[in-house]
């Protein structure tokens, strides 16, 4: 056992003991949150904007601060762009984390100094909730990989600006930089692919313990470890005992992950954003994430099927119910206010607060009035995977066909396999049936013959690594959206056809 490991654990155990008394009482932490951070910006021109010096309930902030994207944000992050201060926090931000937008273009989201140890600490403890519960820390030990984009930086008005990997690189504790792979300059590399193969010649002799990145690229990287040694990877990295993830739902990659290492090991799942570090799976023994009701963020939910009413019901952690689709709104140390992140939670338990990720709250299929939403899909194709033990899936999109050639309207799910089904058609029917259980709507569409039963078109092999370096988004924190209500991924997907 080395040092980190055997210093870890007191550690833990002091971290342990301060998330249970949060975790016990988050509804008053949360309260307590929202009047520090209003009495904060209480003098920045958001604040004045929006009385803050006149809030003083829950009740008053919803009243005083609309919910918006982006967008709506944007006129503000354009003046400390332009130079400003006390903008949306006090003072000027400490770093812009830049992300790719929809309309909007780059965004430009801003990190300040209170709130970069939300991104930091929130990272540790969950690796601390591991050390804690389980007694092992072994993985602490030996080689460390973060599969990211570059930590390399630019300036906006004198500001620090790059991507959130990039700038959490740069405050990663210096009794983890020592054992951390791969080197800076590789790491600075901007081309993906040949980052990936500089990362492989690096690490393949290491002793690596603990790998994090997103599933279908840290694949990558293991499909090329194997390419290079033609070994499973738990014989290249013996000590391989933890895997760290988040960004994307595990379970349709997790097969094909485990056959490549050649066993399952220990993961821990994080769901963090530009926006905030959100949750973290704090327990090997019970489901869900553990919302960080202590972390600088005062968190709103919105019943995802009032989200596009004029006037949707807003509601805070002690408010929510189990079992309920909430779209996902922060308001932080980091100045941002009523913002809505994009994302889509359900609630699984609340003693303590433990969430899924169930899908974007713009990632849907609904041409006919279903709502499938990222949930069921992932859900259904799990279920489906199951009975067809044999099936290695990479990746899927789906996508609704509204004018086929012929016959009946359609959803079509556009699906790369490094293992296909024996039975195709099979396999087909069943995911129509697992897609009906989980959507009534689905189900009286397709009973009413409005709707046909699904398509599974089969792709070529690296269709989505293909797809990804099409548009740029190769590599790093970019993943394919599993459905959407149009025909952008699915049209450019037609060249990739198997």
């Amino acid at each position: 056992m080395g040092i980190r490991s055997i210093l870890s654990k007191p550690f833990a155990a002091y971290i342990a003991r301060e998330t249970k008394k949060w975790t016990g009482s988050a509804g008053a932490f949360q309260d307590k949150i929202l009047k520090e951070i209003v009495t904060k910006a209480r003098d920045t021109q958001f604040g004045k904007d929006h009385g803050f010096g006149e809030i003083e309930s829950y009740e008053d902030f919803k009243k005083q601060v609309p919910i918006r994207d982006y967008e709506g944000l944007s006129p503000y992050v354009k003046k400390i762009l332009a130079g400003e201060s006390d903008v949306l926090w006090s003072g000027k931000p400490a770093y812009f984390a830049k992300t790719s937008g929809t309309t909007s273009g780059t965004k430009y989201i801003p990190i300040t100094k209170d709130s970069i140890p939300n991104h930091i600490n929130s990272a540790r403890n969950a690796l601390l909730s591991y050390v804690h519960e389980t007694g092992n820390g072994g993985f602490l030990d030996g080689k460390l990989i973060f599969l990211s984009g570059a930590p390399t930086l630019d300036q906006k008005a004198g500001i620090n600006t790059g991507r959130l990997s990039g700038i959490v690189n740069h405050h990663v504790p210096g009794y983890l930089r020592t054992n951390q792979m791969p080197s800076y300059e590789t790491n600075c590399m901007e081309d993906w692919e040949k980052k990936v193969d500089q990362i492989v010649e690096e690490t393949f002799d290491q002793d690596m313990t603990l790998i994090s990145g997103i599933p279908p690229w840290v694949q990558m990287y293991f499909d090329r470890l194997k390419a290079k040694t033609g070994k499973p990877i738990k014989d290249i990295f013996p000590n391989f005992e933890m895997f760290v993830y988040g960004g994307v739902n595990f379970e349709p990659y997790r097969a094909k992950l485990f056959e490549t290492i050649g066993k399952e090991i220990p993961s821990i799942e994080t769901y963090p954003a530009s926006e905030g570090f959100i949750a973290y799976q704090d327990s090997q023994k019970e489901p869900g994430l553990l919302l960080l009701a202590n972390s600088g963020i005062f968190f709103e939910f919105i019943p995802a099927d009032e989200y596009f009413n004029e006037n949707p019901t807003r509601l805070k952690i002690d408010q929510i119910e189990l079992g309920v689709n909430y779209a996902l709104i922060l308001n932080s140390n980091a100045g941002l206010w009523g913002y809505s992140i994009g994302d889509t939670v359900k609630f699984i338990n609340k003693n303590p607060y433990r969430l899924l990720v169930t899908g974007r709250i713009k990632h849907f299929i609904s041409a006919f009035g279903e709502h499938v939403i990222g949930e069921e899909v992932e859900q259904a194709m799990k279920a489906t995977c199951a009975l067809f033990p044999e099936v290695e899936l990479v990746e899927f999109s789906v996508a609704p066909n509204v004018t086929p050639a012929e016959g009946l309207p359609l959803h079509e799910w556009y699906v790369e396999f490094a293992t296909p089904p024996k039975d195709k058609l099979g396999f087909q029917k069943e995911l129509d049936l697992q897609l009906r259980k989980r959507n009534t709507y689905y189900d009286d569409l397709i009973s009413g013959s409005i709707l046909r039963p699904l398509e599974v078109i089969d792709l070529k092999q690296n269709a989505f690594i293909e797809y990804m370096r099409s548009i740029g988004k190769l590599g790093g924190q970019n993943k394919v959206p599993r459905l959407s209500n149009d025909r952008q991924i699915a049209d450019a997907m037609q060249q990739f056809r198997g």
